[in-house]
């Protein structure tokens, strides 16, 4: 109790309490009083925000005979859901209403019951906005900046897991910005320890103030206390656009990009993940004419840096089509800024994973000229180059993952059209030397270094 305290004033300060000291000449409070005051704060959080929780239920369509249809829900308890208007804007996870469906079953905190319909969604995140129409104003949550959250913050998650309605669990931010989960395309996760199962997909994590500062979509199983949230400031912005246009638009960079291995890294001059490699420039795509080259590392998107490919992806995201992105990139070891007109995105940028396990033997390719017949068979694109007929099984080329077919266009950073130039410029490197290649593999290119015997 002592211990308590020493410490209860500050901790109700920093959590936001009023407190009355026992005495003009102390701030120290009861203990027990420092307990049942945080107490009571939680449950008066939790009758806040419980009522803006909701139970999703797809709807389907099947024909189980001739001339005859009906809809009907899947099982019960499938996902939630967190309503964002009083006119009965709800946002939930994609993956909880399904590919096929248009309409959704929505049970509300007073066990009231709505056929919602699907507004939009967003699969490259994992987001869908469904609408409902009461005739009364609903109780809606409001989005809190999850930029400023830190490690260690008190969350408060609300959901139906395995069909038990408006479970709530408190804990703390894990960890933020958590990505390479293979969760969605566009990954900045919130990690908590707040208890997140089965069916509490596509519910809000809230914060001390009663603001939703996630939406809950991804637990590790055979894990405990290891569950993820999209961050508020990518949902409301997925949200913002599907309610107003039915779908998101996104800026487009127009180049190929992979990460910054420490043996690429030290081809390139850089430290290991300093930055993001381009390893293709698309013609006529922004990049390309704003002036950037193959070779060059985005270390900054408007100021913001960049570590990860998947951070660059997100960045560029963020760039609505006709606004203009400032993007600086390292080259031959110094520094450039190139303003890029942005457009609507059109394809997902290339992101190539190779091998990482190095073994250092003999290069163990062979290569040849590259003619039209083979262009055509290799889906090439490219008219110089040279094209790798065969890689030795086991061997250094093999190992790092260059194929039959692949078109080397570089070695160490010079142009190379013809075999005679791919082998004057290899004749030249030193055993123990690395060669950093460009690789075209059909309409994809990347780097890769091979370390010669």
């Amino acid at each position: 109790m002592a211990f308590l305290n020493k410490i209860s004033y500050s901790i109700l300060i920093t959590l936001g309490f009023v407190v009355t000291p026992l005495s003009s000449h102390s701030h120290e409070v009861n203990g027990i009083d420092v307990l049942e005051a945080m107490e009571k704060a939680i449950t008066e959080l939790s009758e806040k925000v419980t009522p803006t929780v909701v139970n999703i239920t797809p709807i389907r369509d099947f024909q189980p005979g001739q001339g005859f249809q009906r809809r009907t829900p899947y099982t019960q308890g499938s996902g939630s859901g967190v309503i964002l208007s009083e006119d009965g804007i709800i946002v939930t996870n994609n993956h909880v209403i399904g590919e096929d469906t248009t309409e959704a079953q929505i049970r509300l905190s007073d066990r009231t019951t709505f056929i919602g319909q699907i507004i939009g969604r967003d699969k490259e995140t994992d987001i869908a906005v469904l609408k409902i129409s009461a005739d009364h104003p609903l109780a809606a949550a409001t989005f809190g900046d999850s930029t400023k959250l830190k490690v260690g913050q008190w969350v408060l998650a609300v959901g139906n897991p395995m069909g038990l309605d408006r479970t709530v669990t408190l804990g703390v931010v894990s960890g933020i910005g958590r990505e390479r989960l293979n969760l969605s395309r566009y990954e900045n996760f919130i990690q908590t320890d707040a208890a997140i199962n089965p069916g509490n997909s596509g519910g809000p994590l809230f914060n001390l103030r009663g603001e939703v500062v996630g939406i809950n979509t991804a637990i590790i199983h055979m894990a405990q206390g290891i569950g993820f949230s999209i961050p508020a400031e990518m949902v409301s912005r997925v949200v913002r656009q599907l309610v107003s246009q039915g779908r998101v638009v996104r800026g487009w960079l127009g180049v190929g990009i992979q990460s910054l291995t420490k043996e690429l890294a030290e081809q390139f001059g850089v430290k290991e993940g300093q930055g993001v490699l381009i390893n293709e420039v698309y013609q006529n795509d922004p990049a390309h004419l704003a002036g950037i080259e193959p070779g060059d590392i985005i270390l900054t998107v408007n100021d913001s840096p960049v570590d990860t490919p998947n951070q660059l992806s997100r960045l560029v995201a963020k760039v609505e089509p006709g606004e203009t992105a400032i993007i600086r990139v390292l080259r031959d070891g110094l520094e450039y800024t190139y303003p890029v007109a942005m457009v609507e995105k059109h394809e997902q940028a290339v992101v190539i994973s190779l091998p990482t396990k190095k073994t250092e033997l003999k290069l163990g390719l062979d290569v040849q000229a590259l003619t039209a017949a083979l262009a055509e068979q290799f889906e090439l694109q490219e008219t110089g180059g040279v094209l790798v007929s065969n890689v030795e099984r086991g061997g250094l080329a093999h190992s790092e993952g260059i194929q039959e077919g692949d078109l080397i266009t570089e070695v160490n950073r010079q142009p190379v059209r013809t075999v005679t130039q791919f082998s004057e410029t290899v004749g030249k490197i030193k055993a123990g030397q690395t060669i950093l290649l460009r690789i075209i593999r059909k309409a994809k290119a990347f780097f890769i270094v091979l370390k010669t015997q």
